[in-house]
């Protein structure tokens, strides 16, 4: 399979191309770039072999058969409706849109043209994340009571921009990170938010967007959800903690693009460490996206999942905007 990478990203260079190299037979013959020049650069550092600031010239290219997009948040739905008039399979970054029926418009036209559309939640790829829905679905806690998110950290320099000064752009802490936690909440229930009260802060780093929030989730089957998300958290760590009426799972340093942390489960038995798989993340998701594809699959995340995903966090927003409780409106999906 032969990629395009819309968007000169770090994430595609840090995670997403390696991860795509690792599949058998598939490679990146250009990426597109808004500037010219940084796309030529990013070009030869990551030995592709074309560049363009030219959408149209990547999408008419035949030999192009799956796209990633990685561009800022506002430009997905466009970039993601010409890719798919143009045929081509998408992964497209988180969140997938600015509104859920934008987001709704990408993934149904998509079906509706036969193709492939995943979202990049990465998270539930992770050999810690599916062992926990594993020792949920299995009954190993019992009834799930309440769940709690540690998602607060440092946002790295290089990747401060546009997420910490450019509502327009879809910054801020809550299209961020927000996103993740829904995903990962809906993954380990496989049911969704209904209702959402939150409220948000400005720790110093962001200018005109959110850097911190709090909030608090209520479930279809009345588990409640804390999740709490930073940019400016230097020394925190990670984590997810879930209560059920036989035990509990504690786990540390999991919210993360990378295969490590730890998990303990605690019963009547005592407390124990929980072994996971260690797979790079994003080189799982890319082989689930080729195998869905091949139609011998399906992608970990795809566009419906991140349209709800979206969904929770815009409610996080209004929310923390409004000072009121917000039921979660996840469109005609």
């Amino acid at each position: 399979m032969i990629w395009g990478l819309i968007g000169a990203s770090t994430i595609a260079s840090q995670h997403m191309i390696d991860a795509i190299r690792a599949q058998d037979g598939h490679d990146i013959k250009t990426v597109q770039s808004g500037n010219a020049a940084h796309g030529a650069q990013y070009a030869k550092a990551h030995n592709i072999p074309n560049s363009t600031d030219d959408l149209s010239i990547l999408l008419d290219d035949t030999n192009i058969s799956a796209v990633y997009i990685s561009s800022t948040n506002e430009k997905h739905k466009a970039q993601s409706l010409a890719a798919i008039a143009a045929g081509k399979h998408i992964i497209c970054e988180k969140p997938l849109a600015m509104t859920v029926q934008d987001a709704t418009a990408m993934v149904q036209t998509a079906e509706r043209a036969g193709l492939v559309f995943a979202t990049n939640h990465h998270l539930r790829n992770a050999g810690s994340h599916i062992k926990i829905k594993q020792l949920i679905s299995t009954g190993q806690i019992g009834t799930v009571q309440s769940i709690r998110i540690f998602h607060a950290v440092n946002l790295p320099e290089n990747l401060q921009g546009w997420r910490i000064n450019d509502a327009g752009a879809g910054g801020g802490v809550i299209p961020d990170i927000v996103v993740h936690d829904a995903d990962t909440v809906r993954f380990y229930l496989d049911e969704a938010p209904i209702r959402v009260l939150a409220m948000e802060g400005s720790s110093g780093m962001a200018q005109g967007v959110e850097d911190s929030v709090m909030s608090v989730w209520t479930m279809p089957s009345g588990v409640m959800v804390q999740t709490h998300e930073s940019f400016t958290h230097r020394y925190a760590r990670t984590g997810v903690e879930i209560y059920g009426d036989k035990g509990s799972i504690i786990a540390r340093d999991v919210m993360t693009q990378r295969p490590i942390g730890e998990i303990f489960l605690t019963d009547e038995n005592g407390t124990r460490e929980i072994s996971f798989d260690d797979h790079n993340l994003y080189v799982r998701s890319v082989g689930n996206f080729s195998n869905a594809v091949t139609g011998s699959g399906r992608p970990t995340a795809d566009g419906r999942d991140g349209i709800m995903s979206l969904a929770v966090a815009l409610a996080v927003k209004d929310s923390a905007t409004t000072g009121k409780a917000m039921d979660v409106d996840y469109g005609n999906i």
